[in-house]
């Protein structure tokens, strides 16, 4: 196993939450599949919603971005409507909110589980005193952190709540990030950040972040190094059991 870099080394290691913390990405990727496909059936759009479509228009965006992307895919076009749109409305945030009826469904039904190699990461970023934060297009994220039993851990949790209150752009935008970092008193330069959709190691890399970490859970290594990935793991296990690689000072 190649050598990885020493994340202690960092002045802060910022985490997505969905598919890096936490196997949430699985009940989204079902949640979108199930209100796309019964949307696509009654509207007759074509071609059919794939998994593919997750990764290419959903993973890591703001739900509402998400939604007005994969509809254009299919040239199509609906009014963006408001939040407080009800789940009956053929608006982007109408669309929006069906799919998070279901999402919420099934995280209070069965619960939530940190990835075993995450949480063996956070154990030693906290024993070395590294500062961590979550960076989330989630409007969700203090739930799942919450219900994964994880929330006391981050300094700051930057998520789709705030990014909407202070009209932050959506990944693969740098906003989200750089505003993280700036909330936890330190320099993109000198951090890392961590991610699994394409749009947020774009994100990431845009913010100027010293090592961005692509985790491949089904984006693609190649992929997520097309849109800079430093280096790709399968699991943060890897930088606990892999011997680490003493890094040069993180350049400010």
């Amino acid at each position: 196993m190649e050598s990885l870099p020493d994340l202690t080394d960092y002045d802060a290691v910022l985490f997505d939450l969905d598919g890096v913390l936490t196997p949430t990405a699985e009940v989204h990727m079902h949640a979108w599949e199930s209100m796309f496909t019964e949307l696509f059936t009654a509207w007759e759009i074509s071609p059919p919603y794939t998994e593919r479509d997750y990764f290419d228009h959903l993973d890591g965006k703001k739900r509402y971005d998400g939604v007005a992307a994969l509809l254009r895919s299919r040239d199509v076009e609906v009014p963006w409507g408001d939040p407080s749109d009800p789940v009956t409305a053929d608006t982007v945030c109408g669309i929006g909110n069906r799919k998070n009826v279901v999402f919420e469904r099934v995280l209070r039904a069965e619960g939530i589980a940190p990835y075993p190699g995450s949480l063996a990461l956070l154990d030693a970023l906290a024993a070395a005193g590294t500062t961590v934060a979550v960076v989330s297009s989630s409007k969700n994220a203090e739930e799942v952190l919450r219900a994964a039993g994880i929330r006391d851990r981050f300094a700051v949790v930057m998520d789709g709540v705030i990014a909407e209150r202070d009209h932050l752009a959506s990944k693969p935008a740098p906003d989200v990030f750089v505003e993280a970092a700036r909330m936890l008193g330190v320099e993109p330069g000198r951090s890392a950040a961590v991610e699994d959709a394409l749009s947020g190691v774009a994100s990431a890399v845009a913010g100027e972040f010293s090592l961005v970490v692509g985790v491949d859970r089904g984006a693609g290594d190649e992929a997520l190094r097309h849109v800079g990935a430093h280096i790709v793991v399968k699991d943060l296990a890897e930088f606990v059991a892999a011997p680490t690689e003493t890094s040069e000072e993180p350049t400010a």
